[in-house]
């Protein structure tokens, strides 16, 4: 799953009051009604859903005052904040996504009022309608390819430490294989990804490629050298995530990490961004 921490905010500055924090998007009906009685969002807060055009977003109130663009910017840069934030909207479109397709907003996408968020839906009722269908009975993967060239060193087998004036020359040999070593586990890192793409392109209605993870954000041990997403048929998930599985098998110093089923965060995200508002007043 790759959401991210982008806020996307329609409020004239400071605001008063409350606003209205847009979760997902999907197809008015039961369902998304049904939802927004028994879950909560943000902090807490109750959901509501909000229709138009045939369409209804899942939105909770939240106080204007930390979810303007100031408070927004503070909050994003407050990491335990952040996450909190994160798990409570990852929570609502997990749910819908349980129930019904829907399109994943962006985090924090955050409108002055509900009849913003209505006339929203109006307006974007043909992108959103399509994309909806071009999504249904579809789910994303998440596969991430790791290279550790330290596990491939510590599984091979040690040789014995020489004396004398030798030292000098087999510690330079040493440290020689041990780069021959590492670039061999990138290459075959590298190698691994591409197989992957291979595997997943027979399967994959769709395919994503984000910028490889590091630092905190990284899931594991290693360089991420690979990060990517595939928008995939339910009826094939279960054998496509298999299959990526067992590639790095046998392969010292590569892992590969296949996540999901998520809701289509990768798939649908960026178009919602892209038919949004943008950042001013509203």
């Amino acid at each position: 799953m790759n959401s991210g921490p982008n806020a996307t905010v329609h409020v004239p500055g400071e605001g008063t009051g409350e606003m209205s924090y847009v979760y997902a998007v999907g197809r008015a009906g039961p369902a998304l009604d049904g939802l927004a009685a028994r879950l909560p969002g943000v902090d807490g807060r109750p959901l509501r859903p909000v229709g138009g055009g045939g369409l209804c977003a899942l939105v909770s109130p939240v106080p204007a005052d930390t979810f303007s663009e100031r408070g927004l910017t503070a909050q994003m840069e407050d990491l335990d904040r952040l996450e909190a934030v994160a798990r409570a909207h990852h929570a609502v479109v997990d749910a819908a996504f349980a129930e019904t397709s829907v399109l994943p907003m962006r985090l924090a996408t955050v409108y002055l009022d509900d009849t913003r968020v209505a006339d929203m839906l109006v307006r974007q009722r043909s992108e959103f309608q399509e994309l909806l269908g071009r999504l249904e009975g579809h789910v994303e993967l998440g596969v991430k390819v790791y290279a550790d060239p330290r596990t491939a060193t510590a599984t091979a087998p040690a040789a014995a430490a020489p004396s004398g004036d030798g030292a000098g020359r087999a510690y330079l040999r040493q440290r020689q294989a041990q780069q021959r070593d590492s670039q061999d586990v990138y290459r075959a890192a590298s190698d691994l990804a591409a197989r992957a793409a291979r595997l997943a392109d027979g399967v994959a209605a769709s395919r994503a490629v984000h910028r490889p993870q590091q630092g905190q954000l990284a899931a594991r041990a290693g360089v991420n050298v690979a990060n990517e997403a595939y928008l995939v048929p339910r009826e094939h998930m279960a054998r496509l995530h298999r299959d990526l599985s067992a590639l790095a098998e046998g392969t010292p110093g590569v892992a590969i990490e296949v996540t999901g089923p998520w809701a289509p965060y990768s798939f649908a995200t960026a178009l919602v961004a892209e038919g949004a508002d943008g950042g001013g007043p509203r």
